[in-house]
């Protein structure tokens, strides 16, 4: 992240009034006004990466889901997407494109958005994603910079995702531990985002290649606030702490940790594996979302039918921004 922040610097605020997020918090999505009195206002943004898994469906499911999350994590509701690839010429006849636009286009249908068009190139290194455009009303937008001190933390996928890719990288995963991550990384965080916004929720963010801490922080620091975090409540996949334990670890969770360093306590009994997980850099992970008390209870039953991994994992404190303390039992009996 810090890498990127460096990129980033010399993109400046934006000027233009009607510009209501830009890239100055870090946030999921662009959002601009179009509708001053109606408040009615357009949520872009875009993802593509190269392929993490060996089937082509798959891998354009995974792709479109990833990249529709940054809506959803804002509340917004998709309008259409453009496609984005690149790939390598020689390689065309193979039919390998035209399974992942399907899979992407087979996510497209179950959102309920036409794809319209894109942008493809020549590209020794196969890469596809979306553009993808939504709207959403003024007073419905969900930010990441709205957390307040006293929030729960709710996140609504488990953890694993870079570690289980990396191991089928390396040939050293399970079937069955394969299919779940999958099944994970293509279900669409729509009903989660429906969810939050009948609830009212005070900020959101999807987990991503900063891993959860690393998306975390990002709304902590926009939102000027710190964050404890019970380790003992975070959902991981299955077999992901194995795996991690077999050094199954992808570049960017190691990165994602290191860089985490100045800003995270972690408490002397969290495992380094564990460590790892809470930074592992996900594909088209969930929802992580900051909701006052009284509505908390409403949003794990609203979240319950659909969101299996869902879990109370941590609660916004008092603290220099972007500061996150991890303690096993910091909220009690996992099971209450």
């Amino acid at each position: 992240m810090t890498e990127l922040a460096q990129v980033l610097r010399p993109l400046l605020h934006s000027t233009d009034p009607n510009a209501l997020v830009d890239a100055s918090t870090g946030d999921d999505a662009a959002v601009y006004l179009l509708d001053g009195d109606g408040g009615r206002a357009l949520v872009v943004s875009l993802d593509f990466f190269t392929p993490m898994l060996d089937d082509a469906f798959d891998f354009g499911r995974v792709a479109a889901a990833n990249a529709l999350s940054d809506l959803y994590a804002m509340g917004a509701r998709p309008l259409f997407a453009l496609n984005l690839l690149g790939f390598p010429r020689e390689l065309l006849s193979e039919g390998i494109v035209e399974q992942v636009i399907e899979g992407g286009q087979a996510v497209a249908i179950e959102a309920g958005i036409p794809i319209l068009g894109g942008h493809s190139i020549d590209d020794p290194e196969p890469k596809y994603g979306m553009v993808v455009v939504g709207e959403a009303q003024r007073s419905e937008l969900v930010t990441n910079s709205g957390a307040q001190p006293g929030d729960l933390l709710v996140l609504t996928k488990a953890l694993g995702t870079g570690v289980v890719t990396t191991a089928l990288k390396n040939d050293a995963v399970d079937p069955t531990v394969l299919t779940a991550a999958v099944a994970r990384m293509t279900t669409l965080n729509a009903r989660s985002a429906q969810a939050m916004t009948r609830v009212g929720v005070n900020a959101a963010t999807d987990v991503t290649g900063f891993g959860l801490l690393g998306h975390l922080r990002a709304m902590l620091r926009a939102s000027r606030c710190g964050a404890d975090i019970d380790s003992d409540r975070v959902p991981l996949l299955p077999g992901a702490l194995s795996l991690a334990g077999a050094g199954q670890i992808p570049g960017g969770t190691r990165r994602n940790l290191d860089d985490l360093a100045p800003d995270v306590a972690f408490d002397e009994s969290v495992a380094e594996v564990l460590r790892l997980l809470l930074c592992d850099a996900q594909t088209s992970g969930g929802l992580l979302i900051s909701v006052s008390p009284e509505r908390c209870d409403r949003l794990m039953a609203e979240l319950a039918p659909h969101a299996d991994d869902a879990r109370i994992i941590g609660t916004i404190v008092e603290a220099p921004a972007g500061r996150i303390s991890v303690t096993p039992g910091a909220l009690g009996d996992p099971g209450t």
